[in-house]
């Protein structure tokens, strides 16, 4: 009798996959600009249509360095990017070095409200359903209740597009419905230590470490090195100039019309 070959379980269902495997994605990923990071993803990059939640000591640890490529490929694909409330003003130059086109990008700003957060949950939400976006990066509020979590999570099944949320370490303490969860941390001049907390597919026991584009001119680069911490210096990896440098939006209703 012929050895009968077993089935695989992708042939069943393309989200099916064995233990000991990545996932496999119905929709294409979208690379990360990262060889040593693609290799560790299900479907080779940042998925589509799911949550991407970053992990953050601090912000400033290098996470617009590490985004910028995918961003920066939605652009040049002729589709919106998104930024919701970034905790420091942003430098237009540095985004500019970093091949963002800032006068395309858009910035909303909910957090000067009285609820802080609660617009820019419902904001965000209305963003990923849309369809209309090609990437959305959020800093969401601190001690976010799982659910609406989740709920952010399914409004992204309808995002044709990564979307990034990022969150306190301590998040890395409670359950979360995005299907991947990393944690950043500095791990020297432009080098990020990325470990993987969540992925569907087998568990990654090192941290990748990760090296950054240099955002910072030569002179500051200098002063840098030199220990003085110049007082331009933001802590969203890039160079803080004051909040006219990128115009921020209040409130943007994408449900009208």
């Amino acid at each position: 009798m012929p050895r009968r070959l077993p089935i695989r379980p992708e042939s069943l269902h393309p989200t099916l996959w064995l233990g000991h495997q990545l996932a496999r994605h119905a929709d294409a990923a979208v690379a990360t600009g990262f060889a040593a990071l693609d290799a560790q993803l299900p479907g080779a990059g940042w998925p589509r249509r799911a949550l991407t939640e970053l992990l953050l000591p601090h912000p400033g640890v290098g996470e617009i360095r590490l985004l910028a490529p995918s961003l920066v490929a939605a652009q040049r694909a002729g589709r919106l990017v998104m930024l919701f409330d970034p905790p420091t003003a942003l430098s237009a130059a540095a985004l500019e070095r970093l091949g963002f086109a800032v006068e395309e990008l858009l910035i909303i700003n909910t957090r000067t409200r009285v609820i802080p957060g609660a617009d820019s949950l419902w904001a965000l939400e209305q963003a990923l359903k849309s369809g209309h976006v090609g990437a959305v990066l959020a800093w969401l509020p601190p001690r976010l209740r799982a659910e609406r979590l989740r709920r952010l999570q399914l409004a992204a099944h309808a995002h044709d597009g990564p979307a990034f949320v990022l969150c306190e370490m301590s998040a890395a303490q409670r359950p979360t419905a995005a299907p991947l969860r990393l944690a950043l941390r500095p791990a020297g001049a432009d080098v990020l230590a990325v470990r993987v907390l969540k992925r569907r597919g087998p568990p990654l026991e090192a941290p990748l470490q990760l090296a950054l584009p240099p955002v910072l001119s030569e002179a500051a680069q200098q002063r840098a090195q030199a220990g003085i911490e110049g007082a331009a210096l933001g802590r969203g990896g890039v160079q803080t100039v004051p909040p006219s440098s990128l115009r921020a939006a209040t409130f943007v209703n994408l449900a009208a019309g």
